[in-house]
């Protein structure tokens, strides 16, 4: 069972409209001026920053709704992380992703040594429940020696050819942070991060493996889902 749909109490704005802009913004590189002029053009008055704070107040709370959802996680994990620059700073944001695609979970630190993968172990542990059968990373060294203290039962497979799954998950993020030009703070880009990775795929499902007739009947569950979680499903209708 799914999370209950998030209290709109307050807001002037029906459910369609806020969660339709929450929607475009994660679901496409679109700034949040973006999204107002594209409501604008519908007929619909927002600001972009009610429509930011719209995504920072629902975006969380659609996503972690979204995961509960979603089967249990496959039994090979792929780890990865790469590095984002913020305010000149190198960061590292860590990603896990299942042998299906689906992101477990992600995370922003300042290092990639021993103690920021041990940590990214546990978190990975804890909002999943699931222990994996197979965990696949590159060559740091740093996930063999987390590995071999969080989880050392589990199958680790150090090979860089073996984790394209993890690397190509990276993409949409990187095509995020261009439209964005960079983010602001470390607390800004888990934040965002985390609402986007939870959105965004459920919108992308493996289409090049799919006909067009499966591809529309795939989308036309999703979106149903959604209404399901933002609660645009549940709005009374009148005769």
């Amino acid at each position: 069972m799914g999370s209950a749909s998030p209290s709109y109490k307050g807001h002037r704005y029906p459910v369609e409209i806020i969660s339709y802009c929450v929607w475009l913004y994660h679901r496409f590189p679109l700034s949040f001026r973006d999204v107002e002029e594209l409501l604008l053009e519908r007929g619909v008055f927002v600001s972009h920053e009610t429509v930011r704070r719209w995504c920072a107040k629902f975006g969380q709370a659609y996503a972690n709704a979204l995961r509960c959802r979603r089967p249990r996680p496959g039994d090979k994990w792929h780890l990865d992380e790469v590095f984002v620059r913020i305010n000149g700073e190198r960061k590292y944001l860590w990603r896990a992703v299942d042998q299906d695609g689906n992101v477990l979970d992600i995370l922003m630190q300042n290092r990639r040594d021993k103690a920021a993968a041990r940590r990214f172990f546990r978190r990975l542990l804890k909002r999943t429940g699931a222990v994996p059968r197979v965990v696949i990373t590159d060559k740091l060294r740093s996930y063999g020696a987390a590995h071999r203290e969080v989880m050392p039962s589990v199958e680790h497979r150090s090979h860089k050819g073996l984790n394209n799954r993890a690397e190509n998950s990276h993409q949409p993020t990187r095509q995020r942070e261009r439209v964005m030009k960079g983010f602001r703070s470390v607390g800004g880009a888990q934040r965002f991060l985390a609402a986007f990775s939870g959105i965004s795929p459920h919108f992308r499902p493996r289409r090049h493996l799919m006909t067009a007739t499966a591809y529309r009947a795939e989308m036309t569950l999703r979106f149903a889902i959604w209404e399901q979680v933002t609660g645009a499903d549940s709005r009374p209708t009148t005769a």
